[in-house]
């Protein structure tokens, strides 16, 4: 269908905006921009606290932030979520709205992972954090009132990445229990450039540019871009996977590797519920003062994960 006309009007605006001659931004720059379109988020978290804390990683502590619902009892589901951000960007304050409405909506206690980020810390740092923040969650699970039986691991965009890995690494070592996996307009190849990448690489929210800056600030030197640890959906073996959430975008450059890895992970026997959203764009989900589509992929995430964790 048609891009939706409020999305339009936001890359006009946005186009409006920008400088006429697109080159490589800074990291410094990119992580300002990602906040300042984090401030479009709007979510309706009224019952929600919040907890921060640290937890070993394997290059020192990682910040969290830990959300419940009002009158959540212990033990409730647990939900590991990863912001995105491209591994260069992004925080637990940019998607402090988003965690929260995520724990609103799918009545779990939410741990929101502040992993390191490239340039100063490259790959494969974030997946480490990602995998070891996981099974910290779940050895630490009666502690932050989670029952490890009923943990989700997620994420949005490059977040998404690291979620999808968690789980193909948990398949592979038999570590970690995992109800659900929740996929958020997820950034999975960057092995071949898919049509969408191509169709929408300018005027779509995230461009051409942006992404092959965050991957050469990401990846150093001599890194096989078909290691399933960079691009998820290159993984050979998907049998054993937890079940899916995955919510893809049709405008999203990203968009053919998030219906690809659906149809894949299918396949492979592996329970999936995707969903993409006609006349959307990367990240809508986050814009919900601009979107009303927002809150509503929102609370059918809520409604999935419940289905998944059986609340």
């Amino acid at each position: 269908m048609p891009l939706d006309p409020l999305a339009k009007r936001l890359l006009t605006m946005m186009a409006a905006a920008a400088p006429q001659a697109r080159s490589r931004p800074s990291v410094e720059v990119r992580r300002q921009s990602l906040a300042k379109l984090m401030q479009f988020a709007r979510a309706e978290a009224p019952d929600v606290t919040t907890t921060d804390g640290m937890l070993p990683g394997p290059g020192g502590e990682l910040p969290y932030r830990l959300y419940t619902p009002a009158g959540t009892e212990a033990p409730a589901p647990g939900f590991v979520f990863f912001h995105g951000g491209g591994l260069v960007a992004g925080s637990i304050a940019t998607h402090d709205r988003i965690a929260a409405a995520l724990a609103h909506t799918t009545g779990c206690r939410l741990v929101s992972v502040d992993y390191r980020l490239a340039p100063e810390h490259k790959f494969p740092a974030a997946v480490e954090d990602a995998i070891a923040a996981a099974e910290w969650v779940a050895r630490e699970a009666a502690s932050l009132g989670i029952d490890a039986g009923r943990l989700v691991i997620g994420g949005d965009s490059a977040g998404a990445t690291l979620a999808a890995i968690v789980c193909q690494n948990a398949a592979q070592t038999a570590g970690l229990s995992i109800a659900a996996q929740c996929l958020i307009c997820p950034v999975l190849d960057f092995e071949d450039t898919s049509p969408s990448r191509e169709a929408f690489a300018e005027g779509h929210l995230i461009d051409r540019v942006t992404i092959e800056a965050d991957l050469s600030d990401y990846l150093p030197g001599g890194i096989d871009t078909a290691d399933p640890r960079v691009s998820p959906l290159r993984a050979i073996r998907l049998t054993g996977l937890p079940p899916a959430i995955i919510h893809t975008a049709e405008y999203d450059p990203m968009r053919d590797e998030g219906n690809a890895y659906a149809r894949k992970l299918l396949a492979a026997g592996v329970a999936v519920e995707h969903v993409c959203h006609d006349g959307m764009v990367h990240n809508f989900h986050a814009m919900g003062a601009i979107l009303p589509q927002a809150q509503l992929v929102l609370s059918q995430i809520g409604e999935q994960v419940r289905r998944a964790v059986k609340t």
